[in-house]
């Protein structure tokens, strides 16, 4: 189990497949092999990098990048901050977060991930989320 979230990693809630991203998996045998031996947090990490897309071209090319990464067997997208289970609920609960968060720079996403994940003590680091969440509500860029 991990101490920051005592639930397992399969134990965490499915990710809704876009319709996009399931056919392009279904036409990629190999790589819904792969996608299915991922870990939901692992499949909310390549969702979540898909659907941060702004452009429909973009997204195209990010869910043909997935499906090759995935076939050559890759389990996380290049790239992309790995948001913790935690930091996506709090997130989610704050929408004004949510949304500051969606506009921030790879590197701004890495600060705060960093600093949130700093801290050894697992109290200590929900507050970090608290308080990254207060400062992204508030439009803070950095923390």
């Amino acid at each position: 189990m991990n101490k920051m979230n005592p639930k397992r990693a399969e134990e965490e809630s499915e990710p809704r497949v876009p319709t996009d991203l399931g056919k392009a998996l279904a036409a990629t045998p190999t790589a819904k092999v792969q996608w299915n031996d991922l870990t939901p947090i692992a499949r909310r990490d390549f969702i979540t990098w898909i659907d941060s897309a702004k452009q429909p071209e973009t997204r195209r090319r990010r869910i043909e990048r997935a499906c090759s990464m995935l076939a050559a067997g890759k389990r996380r997208p290049c790239c992309y901050s790995i948001v913790s289970f935690d930091l996506h609920k709090a997130l989610a609960a704050t929408p004004m977060a949510k949304a500051q968060w969606s506009d921030l720079t790879p590197t701004e996403r890495r600060d705060f991930i960093s600093w949130m994940d700093s801290p050894k003590d697992p109290e200590a680091h929900r507050r970090r989320i608290e308080k990254a969440c207060a400062m992204l509500a508030a439009s803070k860029r950095r923390p």
